[in-house]
This record gives structure tokens, C-alpha cells and sequence, in this order.
């Protein structure tokens, strides 16, 4: 069990949702936060939230000198840094050839290349320190389930999975040094606002969708407690399951379920969202999606899945015996 009193603790991507609700919760037990995403004034007022153990450094994580820099600035405050979160992220939705390649590029760019960035600039602290350091990537039921409409994001989350093994692998000669992924389902944060939108159509995110603070609360879990791997939300595992169990059903669900709500969707204008700069608007933990009707609507619809799931393996299996 780790102290986080008066430990430095890196996040990135935390001007707003899981980042920002993070931050937060590491202030409260204690510790120095040293905050970077692109937005200067949003995360400025994150940073003012945490109090004045806070610390704002205005960082795109695409640039690997910026990112080096940035940890740097936060050594300098104990003289080391005890854990380091990966969390900056974007993503673009639309059907694959009708997505700019520069959408694809900018969203491994953040999503993989970007957390890469991270690795290499905090491993270095956590290698020379005999207390080592913790790394929290936040991946996502992303990395377990493809998402259909999203195959950058999708291609990036599977490839941080192999990043965190090709590590584990290879540091497993420093006992004190962990590498925690974080598997969390839909959370309702003001990511999807910030999405690339190239179908024409308001995106909302799935139901039922959980709040950023159960995401924080499993990070200050992880830095005090080490596991290789955890979800947050009981949808993430059971999605896990569902793919593994069926691969191809699973996929031919989602996309059958994407392209009906494509169908039914309001109309929306086409943009780029951050993907490629940062956008002003979302600022907040959450992004407004939870509601008591959103959370019925979501876990009936998971129970119909899972009962559809169950009666296509049974007929399978009846089928085979016949």
C-alpha cells in the first residue's frame, strides 16, 4: 500500500471528464497534482479546483519534447513523481473510407502514440527511484469489444493492450514499478461532445453510462493497490465476456445496433471535434447523459443482448448435436 500524501501524481487529458474528476480525487488524499491537456484556461480552472497543491501545465501529448518537459516540472516538486496517468484522448466517428485519413492519423496520434509519449518520459523517474511508480493508462471496453464506425480508436486501444504486456514483459526486473490498465464502459464525460462526427447524426453515448468519479475512485485504488488490469462498470466485463464467447455475433450486433441508431438520430453538422485542436466547449466532469430513464433504457437493453446472446449459443449448440 502506497501513501499519496504529498506524492506527485501526473495526469494527462484532465481539463475535463475522467481526467479532471481524477485530479480531484488525488487532491483529496493528499497529493500534488501536476495536470496537462491542451486547454490553457480549462485546465488552469482544474487546477484551481484541486487547490494549491494543484499544478497546470498546458501539454499536447502528441509531442514527445512537451511531454518530457512536462515531467520534468513535476519532479522538481518532490523530486520524483509516484504515478503516472495516461488518459488524454479523441476519437472520430463515421464509416471508415468516409473519415479523413487525418481523422485516423490524429486519433492514434493521441489515443496510442500520445500514452507511448507518456511512457517514455515517466518510466525514467520510476526507474531511478528505488520507490519505482505507478502507470495508470486508461483504456477502455474499447480495447476489449471493436467498435464498429471507429477504427482508429478501436486499433489504438487494442494496440495500448500490447503496449502495457510488451512493458510488463520487459520491466518485470523492477518489482516496484506497476503498469495498471484501466478498462472502463460508457462514462458520462463530455467526450463525446468533443468527437469527430462524420455521420450526420448526434452522437450520444450507449446506456447506461457511469459517472467519471467511479473511474477516479478505481485510479487512487490502483496507485495505492497495483493490479494489472480492472474495468469499472459491470457492462465493460460482460461486453468482454459476450466477444469472447461470440466474436462474430458480437460484431454483427453493434453494427446492426450502430447503424439503427444512425437511422433514428437527429441530424447534426459534420466536424472534426478536437481531434485535431482543442475545442473550448465541455469543460466539466460529466457531460450530462445520466438520467433514470437513460440507466432502465440501458441495462433492458443489456439484458435483451445478453438473452439473445444466450438463445443464439443454445440453438448453435442444439444444432450441432442434431
Amino acid at each position: 500500500m502506497r501513501d499519496l500524501q504529498n506524492s506527485t501524481v501526473v495526469i494527462t487529458g484532465a481539463s475535463s471528464g475522467i481526467g479532471r474528476a481524477a485530479a480531484l480525487a488525488f487532491a483529496r488524499e493528499g497529493a500534488n497534482v501536476v495536470l496537462l491537456a491542451r486547454r490553457g484556461r480549462a485546465l488552469q480552472e482544474a487546477a484551481e479546483a484541486c487547490g494549491a497543491r494543484a499544478l497546470a501545465v498546458p501539454t499536447d501529448t502528441t509531442d514527445a519534447d512537451a511531454v518530457r518537459r512536462a515531467a520534468a516540472i513535476a519532479s522538481r516538486i518532490t523530486g520524483r513523481i509516484d504515478v503516472w496517468i495516461n488518459n488524454a484522448g479523441v476519437g472520430a466517428i463515421g464509416r471508415f473510407t468516409e473519415t479523413p485519413v487525418e481523422a485516423h492519423d490524429g486519433t492514434i496520434l493521441t489515443d496510442l502514440i500520445g500514452y507511448l509519449h507518456g511512457d517514455h518520459a515517466a518510466l525514467p523517474y520510476f526507474q531511478r527511484q528505488k520507490t519505482g511508480g505507478v502507470l495508470i493508462n486508461t483504456i477502455s471496453v474499447g480495447g476489449w469489444v471493436p467498435a464498429p464506425f471507429a477504427a482508429a480508436y478501436t486499433a489504438s486501444k487494442f494496440g495500448l493492450r500490447g503496449l502495457s504486456e510488451s512493458l510488463r514483459s520487459e520491466l518485470g526486473g523492477y518489482p516496484n514499478i506497476y503498469i495498471c490498465d484501466v478498462f472502463p464502459a460508457f462514462i458520462d464525460t463530455p467526450g463525446v461532445q468533443h468527437a469527430g462526427n462524420y455521420v450526420g447524426r448526434e452522437l450520444k453515448p450507449a446506456p447506461p453510462t457511469y459517472a467519471p468519479e467511479r473511474v477516479a475512485a478505481t485510479m487512487v485504488r490502483l496507485a495505492r493497490h497495483p493490479r494489472d488490469t480492472v474495468a469499472v462498470g459491470s457492462v465493460a466485463t460482460l461486453a468482454r465476456f459476450g466477444y469472447n464467447l461470440l466474436p462474430g455475433f458480437t460484431r454483427w450486433m453493434m453494427r446492426v445496433l450502430m447503424q439503427s441508431y444512425f437511422r433514428r438520430a437527429n441530424a447534426a453538422p459534420v466536424t472534426a471535434g478536437n481531434v485535431s485542436r482543442p475545442m473550448q466547449r465541455g469543460r466539466s466532469v460529466e457531460g450530462g447523459w445520466r438520467s433514470p430513464r437513460q440507466r432502465t433504457v440501458g441495462v433492458l437493453g443489456l439484458s435483451a443482448a445478453t438473452l439473445l446472446a444466450a438463445l443464439f449459443l443454445a440453438s448453435r449448440s442444439a444444432a450441432g448435436r442434431a
